[in-house]
């Protein structure tokens, strides 16, 4: 995402620019998703996966390998009739089990083709399968669903989610709003393939993860089928749907590249989309072999959304983004899509470092040094909103997408660039995406990456940047 969200900024603007395959879970994760939750050991499977700032999203007891979605939008009713076909794995015994989805009507549910009961409960779909589940037991859910899909609000009063736009609808799923369009175990943790098929009235384009495999017409409808086979969490799903012109091309490197432009940014996006393939071969040269088989971008006209999203494979813009801003959130297909998060409190190891990657952009591209963006930073006062809050803890969903995150994290990795020497610092960043790539990582785990390449002792760095209140002294 695009710094800062916030209803009176458009996160669009980065700080920066304004101040100067079935995947299988890691074992580490595979047991958090097994243990989450007061009622995780016994046979219900918990309601939350044990996040603190988000405790109903995901859910505990199991892990799904595959989401097979297959959705019908009609863009003038913004009827959504849906069904999903769920691959999972039971982390333990099973009688009971939750998917997060939110305000649409369930209409049926069945667990390996026999029918099961359910119940909702706030976002919770309560499933009870005919028979329980053994431990490591791979399992089929399919939930048939329709209604009108609405966003959720975030805890810091941005919309997230379906989100409705004048020709078809927005889907940009950070933090939660996967649920508001498919029931889901929504939560980074949690990662699986996908694959779509789409269906919305002729003369509109719908636009999901991956690679296209296919669109046919027929009876004024138009489909398309799409699928993400490298692993992806709930939320960088996207479904968007509205009037785009297309272009599409295959890189140098094989990447298969997928453009849909609502007409009326087309005009302003063209020169910045055109720098797309020379961002991702600059960004491959820096953090390693670009982790997808498809890339893109999805430039919509959302005037009310004010943000852009990584969504997985094909970033999502609410208008003409800014060449920054692209090199933001194709920095995350690497930093936040490929290695994805354990907890939304270690959010600085997206958002950090797809920031700092704007100042490295910038370094190398003729612009301001990383060095002069980070004093200028450094120069505002202890009693401004950048040092609110440490950076490596927020303290509440609230706070995960305010300029700390962002700035104070990127300004952490130039402290440790600054530590360690350009050598290992950029040896770090490319062995972090190598040996986490479609998995996960920690904060933990960077600090311990960071100390055995350079040698050094670091762990008072860290501490001093990311998680100590108030402005930090420079040694």
């Amino acid at each position: 995402m695009t710094s800062p969200r916030r209803p009176a900024v458009r996160r669009r603007t980065a700080v920066l620019r304004r101040e100067a395959v079935l995947a299988t879970v890691p074992v580490a994760v595979a047991a958090l998703l097994g243990a989450a939750g007061p009622a995780a050991a016994g046979t219900t499977g918990a309601s939350g996966a044990g996040d603190p700032y988000f405790p109903l999203s995901g859910n505990g007891g199991y892990h799904v390998r595959h989401y097979g979605l297959a959705l019908g939008y009609d863009t003038s009713s913004r009827h959504l009739d849906g069904k999903a076909d769920l691959t999972a794995r039971a982390t333990q015994r099973l009688t009971r089990f939750d998917l997060d989805l939110k305000g649409l009507k369930v209409t049926g549910v069945t667990v390996d083709r026999a029918t099961a009961r359910f119940t909702r409960s706030g976002q919770e779909l309560v499933v009870t399968p005919r028979h329980a589940l053994r431990e490591g037991q791979e399992f089929h859910v399919t939930v048939t669903y329709r209604g009108t899909p609405a966003p959720v609000t975030d805890p810091d009063g941005s919309a997230d989610g379906w989100i409705p736009t004048d020709d078809g609808a927005f889907v940009a799923g950070e933090p939660q709003g996967a649920m508001t369009w498919f029931p889901a175990n929504n939560h980074p943790t949690d990662k699986a393939s996908y694959d779509f098929t789409l269906t919305v009235p002729e003369g509109r384009t719908a636009v999901a993860n991956g690679v296209l495999l296919g669109r046919r017409t027929t009876h004024g409808r138009t489909t398309f089928r799409w699928r993400q086979s490298e692993p992806m969490a709930a939320y960088l799903a996207t479904a968007t749907v509205g009037k785009f012109d297309i272009e599409r091309y295959t890189t140098r490197d094989g990447v298969q590249v997928y453009n849909a432009v609502d007409p009326r940014e087309a005009r302003a996006a063209a020169p910045v989309l055109k720098k797309l393939p020379s961002v991702l071969e600059w960004e491959s040269g820096l953090f390693g072999p670009y982790p997808f088989r498809a890339a893109g971008s999805v430039v919509d006209h959302a005037p009310d959304v004010g943000y852009a999203l990584e969504t997985q494979s094909r970033p999502l813009y609410d208008s003409a983004p800014d060449l920054s801003t692209l090199v933001h959130e194709n920095a995350h297909q690497w930093f936040g899509d490929s290695v994805s998060l354990t907890a939304w409190k270690d959010i600085w190891l997206n958002e950090g470092f797809a920031t700092y990657a704007e100042w490295l952009y910038s370094e190398q591209h003729g612009g301001d040094s990383a060095q002069k963006t980070f004093d200028a930073l450094y120069a505002r006062p202890a009693s401004n909103g950048l040092w609110a809050f440490p950076p490596g803890d927020p303290g509440s969903g609230a706070n995960i997408f305010d300029t700390p995150v962002y700035a104070r994290g990127a300004m952490t990795l130039h402290e440790l660039r600054r530590a360690v020497g350009d050598k290992d610092f950029f040896r770090v960043l490319r062995a972090w995406a190598a040996e986490h790539r479609a998995g996960h990582g920690t904060t933990d785990r960077f600090v311990r990456l960071a100390e055995r390449v350079s040698g050094k002792d670091l762990d008072g760095l860290f501490h001093t940047w990311l998680y100590t209140k108030g402005k930090p002294g420079r040694a």
